[in-house]
């Protein structure tokens, strides 16, 4: 059975979704307290997905996601390199988007991950929290394990909240290289698949970016939740004719726990 990590501390939220959404399809998904992995009484090599849900953790004092990320890099920083070299997977949503960038985990352009942030999630450009359903569309070009479930170019909606979205590189050749590698897993758009203008690109990211993954699409970061559109039920407009099937994120957790299942 795949077995699933939900890290968590002070501050996170959406973690209860998360777990679920991995034990509905199978897996055997627990909470897993940074406070257990850094006093060794849980161990990443026994999990073959981390998940980091969303959140404010610690607060979100200095940076989004800053403090999670420095308690990794000061315990155990080495057992998640190692986590991800034997291509085992990770998902990081909104805040946990934010702890992989710190972590440089993401988008780790020259290797497995970087010594500092190559890019960062910062204050929207509306300065305000912003929360609402928005469209995403698939830009996976084969790499992303989490995206196999979605068509090549397809949109979906998933709900953004969120005050530090904005997906910014350190330079334009990170993100040449992100887009020459494949790295972009999910762009904003608006309603009809055009160019998305705020809202529909809530906090004004760079390329319209809502979500990357690293070179060897085992790691995935994403600003929208995924968790919070498992059920159809939980779209607002779930009740017209025009919509049919399961909440559009639910196929990132069934494509990971298959992958997980097979490979690992």
């Amino acid at each position: 059975m795949v077995r699933v990590a939900v890290l968590r501390m002070e501050g996170t939220n959406c973690e209860m979704e998360s777990l679920l959404a991995f034990s509905r399809l199978g897996a055997e998904a627990e909470y897993v307290h940074i406070n257990e992995v850094e006093r060794g009484r849980k161990h990443l090599e026994d999990y073959q997905i981390l998940f980091f849900p969303g959140g404010f953790s610690a607060g979100d004092y200095v940076r989004a996601g800053a403090i999670f990320a420095a308690r990794i890099k000061a315990s155990f920083m080495r057992d998640l390199v190692k986590f991800v070299d034997e291509g085992k997977l990770i998902i990081g949503v909104c805040n946990g988007f934010q702890i992989l960038t710190e972590l440089g985990l993401l988008p780790a352009v020259d290797g497995a991950v970087s010594d500092e942030p190559q890019a960062a999630l910062t204050t929207n450009d509306s300065t305000k929290f912003e929360c609402r359903w928005v469209y995403v569309r698939n830009e996976d070009r084969g790499k992303c394990v989490f995206l196999r479930r979605y068509g090549e170019g397809e949109i979906i909606p998933l709900p953004v909240a969120h005050a530090e979205g904005k997906f910014v590189v350190r330079d334009e050749n990170t993100l040449n290289k992100m887009i020459e590698e494949g790295q972009i897993a999910f762009r904003y758009v608006a309603p009809d698949g055009g160019k998305a203008t705020y809202p529909w690109n809530p906090n004004g990211s760079v390329h319209d970016i809502a979500g990357i993954c690293n070179p060897q699409g085992n790691v995935l970061g994403l600003m929208p939740h995924p968790e919070r559109a498992f059920f159809r039920i939980q779209h607002p407009d779930w009740t017209r004719d025009t919509w049919e099937g399961d909440g559009a994120g639910k196929r990132i957790f069934q494509a990971a726990i298959e992958y997980a299942g097979r490979k690992l």
